[in-house]
């Protein structure tokens, strides 16, 4: 891994610029899930105990390079300082004079924090002078938001190019945890991937099937795979005009030795709603008047069965309509069997992104896999295999 980390640069009366990530959930001016400033701390931690100064540099929504005051990282001051046990002092800008202000008055110990990188034009483009300006205000400059890692913008890249970098103790967890499921991997690998859509999850297979040695398919992506095969799937929603796009990822499957799986037997409704009148039948016998909603018990005993051979497993969206009863039920059972060998000891697993974290957390299997993101677009980009600009600019 070409990147430093908080163990590798000398950090001892420097003043240290920490991009994170705490965009988080605000109701009224208020905090109301203050997860992402949680996860920030042991970085902040360790730098004040190696003897520097710590600065966040952060954004907050989209105000489109213009000052919004609903979107101010003042109203987060409270939260962090409580998350943090200290003092943080608030500059209300990133750049110049009222940021060196804010960043000299701050004592030993506390943290300052600056305004929305985003309040300024250039930080989405990547301006080169708004890096230079953010430069200016620092000695070390460390990346520790692995979520924003996928954008090339001026806090996130341009930045890390202008004094030395490393990653923060949230972003090395994470590439190391990415690292140890898709980069050096132990075999067998299985990929889940779930979503309802094909065409958005185009470059993600392409990429697993070279990578891993078993993918599973499932939502509505499945469907349009069954299409493919000929398999008729009702009202069901699938991309009939992806089939061709679906038979030529399974001939690229075929031809690096990844088993591609599909359900083999489906639970089937007539309407889309929590609780409606369903049966579960073979795959190639869905009816016409309905519509595929999960997969049944015969295809989770299969799945069970290939990650009982498994010893990394990554997984990326849901198995069916997670979000209604009954419905839930294969993501569920998938989910905790997954946990179970990870429990033991018996399987490396890592998944990402939203919908995927909030169908674990339903199953209440989200806290015994190895490593769960929270980044959604960099964790897609990462398994795509592209370039994370974030990441590069630590190199």
């Amino acid at each position: 891994m070409a990147w430093k980390t908080l163990d590798e640069i000398d950090l001892n009366g420097k003043t240290v610029l920490v991009r994170v990530d705490i965009n988080v959930p605000m109701e009224n001016g208020v905090v109301t899930d203050a997860t992402r400033i949680e996860k920030i701390v042991p970085t902040v931690k360790d730098i004040q105990a190696k003897g520097g100064k710590v600065v966040l540099l952060a954004h907050y929504d989209r105000p489109k390079g213009k000052v919004v005051p609903e979107m101010s990282l003042a109203h987060v001051q409270g939260a962090l300082a409580a998350a943090l046990g200290g003092k943080v002092v608030f500059g209300s800008d990133c750049v110049g004079d009222v940021a060196k202000a804010a960043i000299k008055g701050a004592g030993p110990g506390d943290v300052v924090l600056l305004e929305n990188t985003r309040f300024h034009a250039g930080e989405e483009k990547n301006a080169p002078e708004l890096a230079a300006a953010m430069a200016e205000l620092g000695d070390v400059y460390v990346n520790d938001a692995f979520s924003a890692a996928h954008r090339a913008h001026a806090s996130t890249a341009g930045l890390a190019h202008l004094l030395p970098a490393a990653a923060g103790r949230l972003m090395e967890a994470e590439l190391r945890a990415l690292e140890a499921a898709l980069g050096a991997p132990e075999r067998p690998v299985v990929a889940v991937v779930g979503g309802a859509k094909v065409s958005t999850k185009l470059d993600l297979l392409g990429n697993l099937v070279s990578k891993v040695d078993h993918l599973v398919i499932g939502g509505g992506m499945a469907n349009t795979f069954l299409v493919a095969q000929g398999v008729e799937v009702g009202k069901s929603l699938a991309e009939r005009d992806m089939a061709d796009t679906a038979r030529e990822i399974m001939g690229k499957a075929q031809a690096a030795g990844c088993t591609i799986h599909l359900p083999v037997d489906v639970v089937v409704a007539r309407e889309f709603k929590a609780n409606a009148a369903n049966e579960c039948v073979p795959t190639a016998d869905c009816p016409a008047d309905a519509m595929i909603l999960d997969a049944g018990p015969a295809t989770v005993a299969a799945l069970e069965q290939v990650f009982a051979t498994a010893k990394t497993l990554i997984w990326n969206g849901p198995l069916g309509a997670f979000e209604i009863e009954p419905f839930d039920a294969a993501t569920n059972a998938a989910a905790r069997a997954v946990a179970g060998l990870t429990r033991a000891g018996k399987l490396i697993s890592v998944a990402g992104g939203g919908d995927t974290v909030a169908a674990l957390n339903k199953a209440g299997a989200a806290a015994d896999f190895s490593f769960i993101s929270t980044a959604g677009g960099a964790f897609l980009e990462w398994m795509e295999g592209k370039d994370l600009p974030g990441v590069s600019a630590l190199g």
